[in-house]
């Protein structure tokens, strides 16, 4: 190896180090702004009575929006966090149902016996459970910040607060009945602009 060599080959390694350094710096600086920020918070709340109870009207009472709390971390922390990662599609396929019909908020889907029930956007989960009227559902907010209710269904290896990637499998039907609702901002929305 002659000198020239030598020099190409540290300068590009100082490069390297100098990225990950940069990266790293960057990294520990937002975490510890999110923790000044958090402890700030708490001894604020300790203090003000009337921001606990807001924080607890708009944290704890309301159900708590991980897109909105997504897009300002990105606007004051930049893209490097709360990113979704890239995958593939496994189980990609969009709702197929032979009869459609309103059901008290949403829709009432006939579909075929055992069917596979695909998520029709990217989102986080936000609930599972027993809803009135509705049986065993799972709540999805989808990136866009609409919460789609997937009810009627046997749920499959979904667990709170998962990613599912649109078009993955989420569940299957109980009967031949899939009920859907979406939902913004507390109002309920048109089934027809999503299926």
């Amino acid at each position: 190896m002659n000198i020239e060599e030598y020099r190409r080959k540290r300068n590009k390694n100082i490069q390297k180090n100098s990225k990950f350094k940069k990266y790293v710096t960057g990294l520990i600086s937002r975490v510890l702004v999110t923790i000044i920020l958090f402890l700030v918070t708490l001894i604020m709340t300790k203090n003000n009575a009337s921001l606990k109870d807001l924080i607890n009207k708009n944290v704890y009472t309301k159900n708590f929006k991980f897109t909105k709390a997504r897009n300002i971390y990105n606007k004051y922390f930049g893209k490097h966090f709360a990113q979704p990662k890239e995958v593939s599609q496994v189980f990609s396929e969009k709702i197929n149902y032979t009869k459609s019909n309103l059901y008290k908020d949403g829709v009432k889907l006939t579909v075929a016996s055992n069917y596979l029930v695909p998520a029709i956007e990217s989102g986080i989960v936000v609930f599972i459970g027993d809803k009135e009227g509705y049986g065993n559902t799972l709540i999805i907010e989808q990136i866009d910040g609409v919460e789609v209710w997937y009810s009627n269904i046997e749920i499959k290896d979904v667990k709170m607060y998962d990613y599912v990637e649109k078009g993955s499998l989420i569940g299957e039907v109980i009967d031949k009945n899939l009920y859907l609702l979406f939902q913004k901002d507390g109002k309920y929305l048109n089934y027809k602009e999503y299926l």
